[in-house]
């Protein structure tokens, strides 16, 4: 059934203050409407519930991407489109650069952004590993002013989040790492394009002589959210061997049987994709 489009109410502020006013206006009256590209697939399907959104998509202050010598700044509103095309995310951010190039099709590249992708909060989002791997910081807005969270701890549980109903994602602040990590990113879906990945792995790693010396390793589409696999990356790290790591990661990842996979096969694709990386980061 499809929803009744006279029902709902989008307006569109003159600017970030406006909108920000009308979310702390008795909070959770407004929601946040940015590309779009999740809600009106609700909205198709007569499942989009909440009436009143309040529409960001000609907000600048929430869009850009500002590069200084420590970090990468990514506005909230930075499509894929904008973030696979950036020379220098693709030279120091591959990972998620590959991430945005495989969210979607081309159309949903152009309207999707990153700041939705991370507060649309599935555990199946492309960018969410690579985000984890990469250390990032969230910078959220009120009309309380601003604060940052490390994307480690935002993600609270299966689509929850530390964000209060006033509040808006801003920016994405990746640190710039030195010269010598070496990345791997590996969707696995159904198909090699337009599909909700059936497990998604993000791992960087620095290798001295052949060996991990500091490793970062985050997975999606195995838990009720995006994770990092600290224990996986304390096995490398320690030289305990591939199949220590492999037994951390079993007790780390807890997959489903859904309509897309089974636990069986996530579990198994998981084992593989860390052999895979672990392989393909110290190969001489």
């Amino acid at each position: 059934m499809r929803s009744n489009v006279p029902a709902f109410e989008l307006h569109t502020p003159a600017g970030l203050g406006e909108a920000l006013s009308l979310l702390a206006d008795g909070p959770g009256a407004w929601r946040p409407f940015a590309g779009g590209t999740d809600l009106m697939v609700l909205l198709e399907a007569g499942k989009l519930n909440h009436k009143r959104y309040v529409n960001l998509w000609p907000l600048a202050e929430l869009r850009g991407i500002a590069v200084s010598a420590e970090s990468v700044a990514v506005g909230a509103l930075t499509t894929y489109s904008e973030i696979r095309r950036h020379p220098l995310l693709q030279q120091e951010f591959p990972m998620l650069c590959q991430a945005a190039g495989e969210t979607g099709g081309v159309a949903i590249q152009n309207r999707g952004t990153i700041g939705g992708n991370i507060v649309n909060a599935s555990p199946a989002a492309d960018s969410g590993p690579a985000l984890l791997a990469y250390d990032v910081e969230l910078e959220v807005i009120s009309q309380r002013g601003s604060r940052r969270i490390p994307y480690t701890a935002f993600h609270v549980g299966y689509k929850k989040m530390d964000l209060a109903a006033d509040e808006l994602l801003k920016a994405v602040h990746m640190p710039r790492s030195a010269p010598g990590w070496r990345q791997y990113y590996r969707k696995v879906g159904t198909r090699r394009a337009q599909a909700i990945s059936k497990v998604c792995f993000a791992g960087r790693a620095r290798v001295e002589h052949g060996q991990v010396a500091d490793v970062r390793i985050a997975l999606g589409s195995v838990a009720p959210t995006v994770i990092r696999c600290r224990k996986t990356e304390d096995a490398l790290v320690q030289g305990r061997g591939l199949a220590v790591a492999q037994d951390a990661l079993r007790g780390e990842v807890a997959p489903i049987d859904d309509m897309r996979s089974t636990a069986r096969y996530r579990l198994r694709v998981c084992l593989n994709l860390l052999e895979e990386f672990v392989a393909s980061v110290t190969a001489v």
